[in-house]
């Protein structure tokens, strides 16, 4: 081997080199804005939250008041926080729901979806090989054989045996973008399969508890009817001995009446919200059935934590704000548009006119390149295809930061709202519970009196319907005061984790005032 060949070899592996180089520098040149998380205003304390509140839901060593950044932490583990109500059926209910609801699982097909995504976007980063085999007729023309005009063309048929190569190299992050938008994509699917669970587990508790409450109205009302029942009894034995007129009679009968029917569209809701939550549950109507059990009233201690906590916990912002990172990156895809794009291709193998020569050595082929055009392309005019794809994805980009901080504001205004439910209904029970107590003395000095004729028999009747109002109106606030409780605690993003659970007191003793003492 001489020196000139020597020293060409060289040269042309130090061009080879210089090449690659300059690819991987190219490659690693991603165009385009990196991703960075819009600052959102967020408040050091909740408003409606209690001068007391405990600190339970702080990060470990954070002192409350304080105000740091919020880093969305929606795959933490939130634990099964519906046990701070100590309530085995509602345990129950919550683990049938989490195997068999039908929305859970069509969102985790969407997660499985997103990361098949994934992974295909990531496969461009490799080369693409494949192979083939089989023949080719060809009729080629007499210019393209560089014959004269008019000899006809030359047909032919040629084996072909050959395995193919294709590979775009990532310049100017075309392919890193697309990637890390895939990506962005994936973890939006998984925190919106979260936020799908946790809505999931509020509904079986909220669906739970108003069926517990529609419970206590049947209960109620069956006790009022009886009682009723017993009054008609009264008044027309009373009718019967002509110490009062047909009219008390009427009327007696008409408020029984009217109790029955009440107690018939209590009835209907009841079995509406049964199977309702029993197709939260991935259960036909039909299979399931709940035991009648009346509500009690519950007290549970909630931690709000802080405003910036808040960010960390919620699914769904956590899903808002990685949209927003996949719109970020497509704004570098889009402007990747610019720039040149080179594909390397080749084929290599055996080409022959008949079956029987096609893998002897002579029939061996290759190509290395393009089999069409060029491997370097630069597009030069477009019409502002290019610059319209560009604005496109930056005000896609600026639509999802819109959506981010509207949806920061929307968790925070839940919280909020949910703090002053449960701070007001404290306020509110107190008083229905004087209002029923009071209803119930005025029902028995009323019927006290009709027996003495020193009332008419409307007096009773309207002391009887206070006492049920007021009875109704108080399960309504007892079972709003638990939906209350599960709402702040699905406003907060969940449970709370590997922390201590917060104090809960649930109370066993019966709702709010005796239905025993309805008239």
């Amino acid at each position: 081997m001489n020196t000139t060949t020597i020293h060409d070899r060289l040269m042309r592996a130090g061009r080879l080199a210089a090449s690659g180089l300059l690819i991987a520098l190219l490659a690693a040149c991603a165009v385009g804005p990196d991703y960075k998380r819009p600052d959102v205003a967020t408040p050091a304390a909740f408003k409606e939250a209690p001068a007391s509140a405990p600190a339970a839901a702080l990060a470990p060593g954070e002192p409350s008041g304080t105000w740091k950044t919020a880093e969305p932490s929606d795959a933490a583990q939130r634990g099964a926080w519906w046990t701070v109500f100590g309530d085995p059926v509602l345990d129950a209910l919550e683990r049938q729901a989490l195997d068999a609801n039908q929305n859970l699982k069509a969102a985790a097909a969407r997660v499985a979806e997103a990361r098949a995504a994934t992974r295909a976007a990531r496969s461009q980063w490799f080369p693409q090989i494949g192979a083939g085999f089989g023949p080719t007729r060809e009729g080629l023309s007499s210019a393209s054989q560089f014959q004269p005009q008019g000899t006809g063309p030359t047909e032919a048929t040629l084996w072909r045996a050959q395995g193919t190569v294709s590979y775009e190299a990532d310049l100017f992050g075309r392919v890193s973008r697309n990637v890390e938008a895939s990506r962005a994509d994936a973890e939006q699917s998984d925190a919106l399969f979260r936020s799908v669970q946790l809505a999931l587990q509020a509904d079986v508790a909220q669906n739970y508890f108003e069926l517990r409450q529609l419970d206590s109205d049947e209960d109620l009302y069956r006790r009022t009817v009886d009682l009723r029942a017993q009054a008609l009894k009264l008044v027309q034995h009373r009718f019967d001995e002509g110490d009062i007129s047909e009219l008390d009679v009427s009327r007696a009968k008409n408020e029984l009446a009217s109790a029955q029917a009440d107690a018939v569209g209590v009835a209907r809701r009841r079995a509406a919200s049964e199977h309702a939550l029993a197709i939260l549950l991935g259960k036909a109507p039909a299979d399931f059935s709940f035991k009648e059990t009346p509500i009690v009233p519950v007290a549970v201690t909630i931690p709000p934590g802080l405003p910036s906590a808040l960010l960390e916990r919620r699914p769904d912002i956590a899903a808002a704000e990685r949209a927003m990172a996949a719109a970020n990156a497509r704004v570098g895809l889009a402007k990747a548009a610019y720039f040149p794009q080179l594909d390397i291709t080749g084929a290599f193998g055996f080409e022959a006119s008949t079956l029987g020569s096609l893998f002897m050595w002579s029939s061996r082929t290759f190509l290395l390149g393009p089999f069409a055009g060029t491997a370097l392309t630069l597009p030069i005019f477009d019409g502002g295809r290019r610059s319209a794809g560009v604005a496109q994805a930056r005000a896609q980009y600026d639509e999802q930061v819109a959506n981010y901080r509207q949806q920061v504001l929307v968790a925070f205004r839940e919280v909020e709202d949910n703090l002053a439910d449960l701070r007001l209904l404290d306020d509110q029970i107190r008083a229905q519970d004087a209002a029923v107590s009071a209803s119930q003395r005025a029902a028995t000095l009323s019927r006290a009196q009709y027996q003495e004729g020193e009332v008419s028999y409307l007096d009773v009747i309207d002391s009887e319907r206070s006492v049920l109002t007021s009875q109704l109106q108080s399960n309504a606030l007892t079972g709003t005061q638990a939906v209350s409780t599960v709402n702040l605690i699905r406003a907060l993003g969940g449970g709370w984790g590997d922390k201590a659970a917060p104090a809960s007191v649930v109370g066993s003793g019966a709702a709010h005032g005796s239905p025993a003492d309805a008239g």
